[in-house]
């Protein structure tokens, strides 16, 4: 199996060498570049192509919101996973609505971390639960209007199900085996469930699942 190739972005050296320790080659992992600043994210994509961008939110330039805003309006950008010492869901529901494909408080066990990575390297989301709650009412606060629950009557009891276990944060692979069903099914019920919607990603996927009752977060609202 090929490695998850990971750019790090943090303005702390310190940061950086603790998350080359825990995404090591014998994990699967390959470390293509690192960053001390925002501001050279999108040209070290294009000429590195990670797979996924590990990327601190507080940095001195231009943070990690305004860099993970910047790559996500590039084409075929990879996901990025936010990393911050602050419980600080407005920074982090900026993230989001920047594009991020999720979030994690520094100081998890490697174990999550690398769990995250992979995740959304994979294409999934990773939402925090120490934070979720919180942060996906910030969210909502900026975002667009909620939706209405007859909204969801677009979907078929399938979607519906597959949503609530997105919204849960459960993987393409997951779901498949919870639902005893083929792993490209699922991603074809995902599909379905982004277009009926008018979803951009899993993490928009997640506050909508959140928002009808889907599923609800742990660590309070």
């Amino acid at each position: 199996m090929s490695h998850v190739r990971v750019l790090l972005v943090d303005d702390q050296e310190l940061i950086r060498t603790g998350l080359r320790g825990i995404l090591r080659a014998r994990d699967g992992f390959e470390i293509v570049g690192e960053l001390d600043d925002g501001a050279g994210v999108v040209a070290a994509c294009r000429e590195l192509r990670p797979d996924v961008v590990v990327m601190d939110v507080r940095m001195p330039g231009v943070d990690g919101v305004a860099a993970t805003r910047a790559l996500r309006d590039q084409p075929d950008a990879p996901p990025v996973l936010v990393l911050t010492t602050f419980e600080d869901e407005e920074v982090l529901a900026g993230a989001l609505r920047a594009g991020a494909a999720g979030f994690l408080l520094k100081g998890v066990p490697a174990l999550d971390l690398q769990r995250a990575v992979r995740a959304v390297a994979d294409g999934d989301s990773w939402l925090d639960p120490a934070v979720t709650g919180r942060v996906l009412h910030a969210y909502r606060e900026g975002a667009a209007p909620a939706r209405s629950g007859a909204e969801l009557e677009v979907l078929t009891p399938r979607e519906r199900e597959v949503l609530a276990l997105v919204g849960a944060g459960l993987s393409n692979a997951e779901i498949a085996e919870r639902l005893v069903l083929g792993e490209g099914t699922v991603k074809t019920h995902v599909g379905h469930v982004f277009a009926k919607l008018g979803l951009r990603d899993r993490a928009a996927a997640v506050v909508v699942a959140f928002d009808h009752g889907l599923v609800r977060p742990r660590g309070g609202a």
